[in-house]
């Protein structure tokens, strides 16, 4: 699983910066690409942190219900 770093929103889709090896890449998700993936966009722009990518670079998956970490301390 790559770790996504960042989500930029763009005129198509959704820019995804992720970590490949000790450098950065982006991929551009569309809008319907991700809804078939069930993602829901508004949170990935919001929360990238909740997401990860699949080794192939294909899918956006979410992996926080992993992280019990990221539920900490929330008001």
């Amino acid at each position: 699983m790559k770790t996504i770093l960042k989500t930029d929103d763009g005129p198509t889709g959704v820019i995804v910066v992720y970590l490949s090896g000790d450098k950065s890449e982006s991929r551009l998700f569309s809008y319907e690409n991700l809804i078939d993936l069930n993602i829901n966009v508004s949170d990935l722009l919001s929360h990238p942190d909740y997401y990860g990518m699949t080794d192939d670079g294909l899918k956006i998956v979410r992996t926080d219900f992993c992280k019990p970490e990221l539920h900490e301390n929330v008001d």
